[in-house]
């Protein structure tokens, strides 16, 4: 590298925080890490869905049509970040995640309310004063679907928007993010950070979809890539030897079932298959006989005020680990404990409730949907031709069947 090259990189990377600067100066003079592929999406049920949108087809047309508009929403959206708050956390770095625990309100027998006390399913509105959940969710819905936006279109702003929100999140030190959750679903009055908190980042396994979906975009270059992916290492590294960290890895409900998406998602993103097989082995698998009765049930989750939501929520974080198993060679889809215990007696459950030949015991104290067990039938459909799904989903014509919709 000429001393003018380096210097016009040095430029360019100014912004950036110094634990980047020297893996992104050596993606400019030797081969960077590979752009990622798809984990949760299927590259060839998408190739598919895109042929037919070439083709004309009325629903793909329609679907994507709508995809486009709320793309060209999230272009007016951003950049989010972490560093936007009011509130300082415990550490005195605004770069660190905060938030507090949603379900927790303060104690009307206590002067000053501390410490707060526990009213499950119902949300505090005083947490929303602390925008960094809402900053990181609203990224990965954006970059999700900016990308998929770009896939469809190739139009370049799509892809260039999503890059930068990327840049301004994981890489620019004015506005990254810290890669730890030191300080997620704290209580006032009791602790600064909870294992818990690890469940407000599942959606950042939107993330390596969207740079696999934006990987021919001159937008995304390989500094990119690989900055965002050292970044997923990093926090992987937080995630699997913390102290939150290990207590979340051995939660038995959907914390601990969302904390297993992360760790297997994030070691595929930045190539640790042997992390990805072992989380698989030694933790998903034993989760099946805690968390899924042999009917399907899963009484954790049926226990809590909102039962339903729980159930459905849980389901899906099993279907995406079911989708991320295989490429880690482990078939989740079809294990079964010595009992019967498993995914697919899981799904069945919710069938007779969608079919509406049954009704929940006890209704959710705040209203749910049944998109997030819908987006599993959609998927799961071709692994179980006995759960007849598209009879269920022909029920349900608001529901939108997509290739992204898990």
């Amino acid at each position: 590298m000429t001393r003018n090259t380096f210097q016009i990189m040095s430029n360019f990377l100014k912004p950036l925080h110094p634990a980047f600067l020297g893996l992104l100066l050596l993606a400019g003079t030797a081969a960077a890490a590979p752009a990622p592929a798809p984990l949760l999406i299927d590259a060839a049920e998408l190739s598919a869905y895109k042929a037919a949108y070439q083709r004309g087809s009325a629903a793909e047309a329609q679907e994507v049509k709508a995809l486009l508009s709320q793309a060209d929403q999230a272009l007016k959206r951003g950049p989010y970040a972490v560093t936007k708050k009011a509130q300082l956390p415990p550490s005195g770095d605004k770069h660190d995640f905060l938030s507090q625990a949603p379900y927790f309100w303060p104690d009307p027998s206590k002067p000053d309310g501390k410490p707060y006390i526990q009213k499950d399913g119902l949300v505090n509105p005083e947490t929303k004063a602390i925008p960094d959940d809402q900053e990181l969710s609203g990224l990965c819905r954006d970059v999700k679907t900016l990308a998929l936006a770009y896939y469809f279109s190739a139009d370049e702003r799509y892809a260039a928007h999503a890059a930068g929100l990327l840049r301004a999140f994981f890489l620019d030190a004015g506005t990254r993010m810290n890669p730890n959750l030191n300080f997620g679903q704290g209580i006032p009055g009791t602790t600064n950070g909870r294992s818990y908190g690890i469940i407000q980042t599942r959606h950042l396994v939107n993330v390596p979809d969207a740079l696999a979906l934006l990987g021919g975009s001159k937008a995304v270059d390989k500094a990119l890539t690989a900055g965002v992916q050292e970044w997923f290492r990093q926090y992987t590294q937080w995630l699997t030897t913390s102290k939150l960290g290990r207590e979340e890895a051995a939660t038995k409900n959907n914390h601990g079932t969302f904390y297993d998406v992360q760790v297997v998602d994030f070691a595929l993103f930045t190539g640790d298959q042997a992390l990805a097989r072992r989380t698989l082995e030694q933790q998903s698998l034993p989760r099946v006989a805690q968390q899924i009765g042999p009917d399907g049930a899963q009484p954790l989750e049926l226990a809590r005020t909102r039962p339903w939501n729980y159930t459905g929520m849980n389901l899906q974080g099993w279907a995406q680990l079911a989708v991320l198993a295989r490429r880690a060679g482990v078939d989740l889809w079809h294990y079964r404990t010595a009992d019967g215990r498993g995914l697919q007696p899981a799904v069945a459950w919710f069938r007779p409730y969608l079919l509406r030949e049954k009704q929940m015991d006890k209704a959710d104290v705040t209203p749910a949907g049944n998109t997030l067990v819908l987006s599993v039938y959609s998927r799961a459909g071709r692994e179980y031709p006995a759960l007849e799904a598209d009879k269920i989903l022909a029920l349900y014509p608001d529901f939108n069947r997509t290739p992204w919709a898990l």
